[in-house]
């Protein structure tokens, strides 16, 4: 992943965001958070050094933040990863195993604590702006909730002129001495065209003053041709695929300029030195080895935290391994707001396995490890894989190899993937690290050492030289699955039996 390799010029946001150069919280005010999430959103800023797209009001807020490079979300699919940021619990722990919305109909645990809840709890004020697409209602409540539940997740989600009226409801509607969540979930730069074709492949039309389009008053629109663009190496490099990165573009830099309008509203209210800014993303980009993959391609988030009380680290990149899990513990950390002690189905009592990422905003910490789960992305996408990350070595167990990797239904009918399907059938050059077969038919360990191979190009998993650290993860591994309650922990081998006690109990089926 590309790192930031300078300082910034300053776009005309900046002085907005920064103000003076020494703030501190007012004493006399409570904290707050402002949680901002991108939905398919991955490095296409500035602040990663994609120097072809242009979003300078994310490029301000780096300015005023700790940059993350080692970031990764702990699932690659949007509810579970909601899910999981809303409760420091992987998807195979809070029940959130795929996607919420529809025939897939996947909800949290009924007794999970989600932070939402245990800030409502603790007398603070939570508000939601976006797509939340995750539930119960019970598990995931907001005192001030405008999503795809009571309206259209375009304009909650799209529509920066209508998110920048709600953030501006919210914040006028605020008591000063109470402490607000508030957590804006673009919908940009999610694809649309399985849905809302009319709107191009990524909703990159929608809103953009054309006829039928409608229009969004605060946005500008930037198109990208397909030549400027800047292909990741894991996305085949076709006419095809850089027209859809072109697509993303737009949308990309919609969602920045209505990250700008948000930061406004936060400092015209008066809250900007008193509040904790956090913009990551759910999961990977909806390209091949993206989203719903467990590769770094699909796992690696963008990461900025921007905090009142710590300017020394304002610009400084940190190297630390983060997840998405420390979302909860980081933000129940800021509020001194402790986590219950309350046991699911009746078992071992729930321990956050993540940690508060406020140590890092005053000094570098050697953090170097991140695990992630993943079960189901569309109901019929069964096929669980585990993963961690420990420095450059990530290894990955797919428990159901033999079987194809599974597509999920906009992503199939995008221009990148139809590329991929037409030139394989026609035997034509793909232009693409892998084959089609090699991405569908997995080996059921991968083990890749990053600082020797970036692109996860050679699986290691059987060379011997890495006989040791294959199984060192392995037990790392499988001793996080067993604290977090995998039911997923004796596949696909064995059966998890849990009395007396839990164990696995051999099949025999030859794998």
């Amino acid at each position: 992943m590309p790192l930031p390799a300078q300082r910034w010029g300053a776009p005309p946001l900046l002085f907005l965001l920064l103000g003076l150069c020494c703030a501190r919280r007012d004493p006399g005010r409570p904290r707050n958070v402002l949680l901002i999430v991108a939905d398919d959103g991955g490095f296409e800023s500035g602040v990663y050094n994609n120097t072809a797209i242009n979003t300078p009001n994310l490029d301000a807020l780096a300015q005023r933040s700790l940059i993350f490079r080692n970031a990764f979300t702990s699932v690659s699919s949007c509810s579970p990863s909601r899910a999981s940021i809303l409760t420091g619990l992987p998807q195979h722990q809070n029940g959130m195993y795929g996607l919420h919305q529809d025939v897939h109909h996947f909800n949290s645990f009924d007794s999970v604590r989600s932070l939402p809840l245990l800030l409502r709890q603790a007398g603070i004020r939570t508000g939601i702006i976006g797509k939340k697409h995750v539930g119960p209602e019970a598990v995931y409540p907001f005192d001030f909730a405008y999503t795809e539940e009571n309206g259209s997740v375009l304009q909650v989600g799209r529509n920066i002129t209508r998110i920048k009226l709600l953030v501006r409801k919210f914040l006028r509607s605020q008591e000063e001495e109470r402490p607000f969540f508030l957590y804006v979930a673009f919908h940009d730069p999610h694809r649309c065209g399985h849905s809302q074709p009319q709107y191009g492949a990524f909703c990159e039309k929608f809103g953009n003053g054309e006829p039928g389009m409608g229009w969004i008053p605060d946005w500008k629109p930037q198109h990208y041709s397909p030549d400027q663009v800047q292909v990741p190496y894991f996305v085949q490099d076709t006419p095809a695929a850089r027209a859809d990165l072109a697509a993303q573009y737009t949308t990309t830099g919609r969602m920045d300029q209505g990250i700008g309008l948000v930061l406004e509203e936060l400092n015209n209210a008066g809250f900007r030195n008193t509040t904790l800014v956090i913009y990551t993303s759910d999961n990977g980009i909806p390209f091949p080895s993206g989203r719903t993959n467990l590769y770094r391609s699909g796992t690696a988030e963008p990461l900025l935290i921007s905090s009142p009380e710590h300017p020394s680290r304002w610009g400084q990149v940190s190297s630390a391994y983060a997840s998405l899990l420390d979302m909860t513990p980081t933000i129940l950390d800021w509020f001194s707001v402790p986590y219950p002690s309350y046991s699911l189905f009746g078992k071992r009592i729930v321990q956050l396995t993540g940690k508060s990422l406020l140590p890092a905003l005053s000094l570098e910490p050697a953090w170097a490890t991140v695990f992630a789960s993943q079960s189901l992305h569309e109901v019929t996408m069964h096929y669980p894989m585990r993963a961690v990350q420990r420095g450059p070595l990530r290894f990955i167990h797919n428990l159901q190899n033999r079987t194809p990797f599974p597509i999920d239904q906009d992503f199939y009918v995008s221009p990148t993937f139809q590329d991929l399907l037409n030139r394989t059938q026609a035997g034509q050059p793909t232009h693409w690290n892998k084959t089609l077969h090699g991405y569908y038919y997995r080996e059921r360990w991968e083990l890749y050492d990053h600082s020797l191979d970036p692109t996860e190009s050679r699986n290691l998993a059987s060379d011997p030289r890495y006989a040791q650290v294959l199984e060192e993860l392995r037990g790392l591994l499988l001793k996080w699955q067993w604290e977090t309650d995998d039911p997923w922990v004796c596949v696909p081998d064995g059966v998890l039996e849990d009395k007396p006690s839990p164990q696995c109990r051999p099949l025999h089926n030859e794998l």
